[in-house]
């Protein structure tokens, strides 16, 4: 229960950063980085928490509120340097992705015991946050873009299913279905792998 409650916070805190960097971009105030930061730390899990009518997990747990202004603050007095927060924000992006799509992926295998739903909770709590942040800052978001992102997060989703479905303890189903979302999604970003985008019309 510790180590799923690390997960946690750790995905938390890293998606609060990449909300922050956003907010950082566009020169926001630390007010404006402190929501920013919020919609990728919660907005996903709270997304999954209400499709699945299950108890918002913040609600019973605050210091999620906590840790995301925490990432906010850290953010606003010692931002990266320009040229970096581009990557800071992408690669923290995919930190982030790899641990929201197992820990969504988790929650919703132990509702519902159903494959299919919970590794698309796993993808809706890994991405629905950063679509809320993009939009905000006037971005077309990562996911409708020809981009690997939802990809990386699906396979995470599967890999965690596929490991417990084996017999593999929930904290090394959790392990891999992470690395194997952020390696996709790191390949992705490093040698510039994409999906291929359909043809416009002559």
């Amino acid at each position: 229960m510790i180590a799923l409650t690390l997960f946690d916070l750790l995905g938390v805190f890293v998606f609060a950063i990449t909300g922050a960097l956003a907010a950082n971009r566009n020169d926001m105030d630390i007010f404006g980085h402190i929501v920013l930061a919020m919609f990728p730390a919660i907005g996903g899990g709270t997304l999954r928490d209400l499709i699945l009518d299950a108890p918002v997990f913040w609600l019973a747990f605050p210091a999620y509120i906590w840790v995301a202004v925490l990432a906010a603050i850290i953010i606003y007095f010692f931002p990266p340097k320009i040229g970096r927060r581009m990557a800071w924000l992408e690669w923290g992006d995919a930190v982030g992705l790899a641990l929201f799509c197992v820990m969504g992926t988790a929650k919703a295998y132990a509702l519902t015991d159903s494959v299919t739903i919970s590794v698309t909770m796993g993808v809706v709590t890994a991405s629905f946050g950063g679509v809320i942040r993009d939009v905000i800052c006037n971005e077309i978001p990562l996911i409708f873009q020809k981009e690997i992102y939802a990809t990386a997060a699906l396979l995470g989703g599967l890999v965690y299913c596929i490991s417990i479905g084996l017999n593999a303890p929930n904290v090394v189903a959790l392990t891999l279905g992470g690395i194997c979302a952020f390696i996709l999604r790191g390949c992705a970003l490093h040698f510039g792998w994409s999906l291929p985008q359909r043809k416009p019309r002559q």
